[in-house]
């Protein structure tokens, strides 16, 4: 038995890898890490009481509230949205449309990832729902036109994060009703951060097209403005539903589930008015959305297991407390809380990190004099970044299922991007205007 927190988090964090990387399906290896997490713990359970009782408990509780919410139906509907305009002509329109505008940037075509990625996290707040939506419309085009497969991954995976910065987002309402922070500025202050990480993406992929041309397709096409402006005919049902969708959310007119609803309807009509809508089309779009919601709902599903398995044993606790028994100046606080939350982001998902870690964490970001609506952001990019750190990286398993994709192949592919989010995390780190702009001038 194991007493230590410190070396119970270590045992059960090597413990995950060996499942995940013996072929054992994402959800399972969550599962099975807790199980040996809590049969390693010395638990000093009361006489009688079976520990397997126990993790039985634990189970049932965890998966029954990881599912039990309303905004979750939004998830699957934008998937089938996603499904539906990529078994339709609508997303080749979109592709035609955009060639003559994005020809001549460099890179081409692979931008669409973070501009798709951009405008779909303003609608979803999700960024497994980004990353599998866009996946399903991005991902066999870019393949089909010659596009480097690495590059779409891993543009995919760092841009489908932006679902957490770019309101709304979930992660943004519970930390401002944990915080007692205005949800509306960290609505707010969140837009600056998530179009210099956006930009960043687009800045890597021009660069990285120029220094390795292999990347895109080697043939130039040339256009004139009359083709770019007939172009826009084909970009026009795509954008028109994006503001539908947009505008009745900003607009307070509908929830996140109701415009993802909206958007389901508007993806079949459009695939009726583009006369490709078929029985079968539909049907092969619904069983994919199936596949793909369950698939995040059984990870969602093991890693709210692990998260109540962890938190029952103690670890964040521990972790937490030990960095507040360290005493850092302000500087090296922020410093070690981020390698904190880089560590607990591979056990973790996003929303358990912020749940059980801001208890303890706010009062030392507070005594040390940071603004509590700026730390709202710095925690949003470290959820971020979970997304894409292993082994609890929602949206490298949602690629891995939709690629067919070894891990390794999908992290390389996503390594750069990381490195992206890293520097943006010390940029805003280092000038916290960056966040607090905006928030401010709508105070005034």
């Amino acid at each position: 038995m194991i007493a230590e927190p410190l070396a119970l988090s270590m045992t059960v964090f090597a413990i995950m890898f060996l499942f995940l990387f013996s072929g054992l399906w994402i959800g399972f290896s969550l599962m099975a890490a807790a199980i040996a997490g809590m049969l390693l713990a010395d638990l000093n359970l009361p006489p009688g009481f079976s520990v397997w009782t126990k993790i039985g408990n634990l189970l049932v509780n965890s998966m029954w509230n990881s599912v039990d919410s309303w905004s979750l139906t939004a998830l699957p509907l934008f998937v089938f949205m996603g499904e539906l305009l990529h078994r339709t002509a609508v997303s080749d329109k979109l592709f035609n449309g955009l060639v003559p505008w994005l020809n001549r940037v460099p890179g081409k075509l692979l931008h669409i990832n973070v501009f798709a990625c951009t405008l779909f996290a303003a609608v979803s707040g999700s960024s497994a729902a980004t990353t599998a939506t866009v996946g399903k419309i991005t991902l066999d085009e870019l393949s089909k036109r010659g596009y480097s497969e690495s590059m779409a991954l891993g543009s995919l995976a760092g841009a489908g994060t932006l679902g957490f910065m770019i309101p709304p987002s979930l992660i943004m309402i519970i930390y401002g009703i944990l915080s007692d922070t205005s949800i509306g500025q960290l609505f707010i202050g969140g837009i600056l951060p998530g179009l210099l990480l956006a930009g960043g993406y687009s800045l890597y992929i021009a660069v990285r097209a120029i220094l390795t041309p292999n990347i895109v397709p080697p043939h130039e096409e040339s256009f004139t403005w009359t083709q770019r402006l007939q172009s826009l005919r084909d970009l026009a049902p795509v954008f028109c539903l994006i503001a539908i969708v947009l505008g009745g959310i900003y607009l307070g007119y509908t929830t996140p589930t109701e415009a993802a609803a909206i958007g389901v309807l508007g993806a079949f009509v459009l695939g009726v008015l583009f006369r490709t809508m078929r029985w079968t089309v539909f049907k092969d779009a619904l069983l994919s959305a199936v596949r793909t919601s369950t698939m995040i709902t059984f990870i969602i599903v093991g890693a709210a297991f692990l998260s109540q398995v962890v938190g029952f044993l103690g670890i964040t606790t521990a972790v937490s407390r030990f960095i507040a028994e360290l005493h850092l100046s302000p500087s090296v606080l922020i410093f070690i809380l981020g390698l904190m939350y880089l560590f607990l982001g591979m056990l973790l998902d996003g929303i358990s990190m912020v749940v059980m870690t801001l208890p303890i964490v706010l009062p030392m970001i507070l005594n040390a004099g940071f603004s509590p609506l700026w730390f709202g952001i710095f925690l949003v990019f470290m959820v971020e970044i979970s997304q894409i750190t292993p082994p609890v990286g929602f949206s490298i398993f949602v690629l891995q299922s939709m690629s067919r994709k070894d891990v390794g192949f999908i992290l390389k592919a996503t390594f750069p991007f990381f490195v992206i989010m890293i520097i943006t995390v010390i940029l805003v780190t280092v000038f916290p205007q960056i966040a607090l702009f905006l928030p401010q001038k709508m105070i005034g």
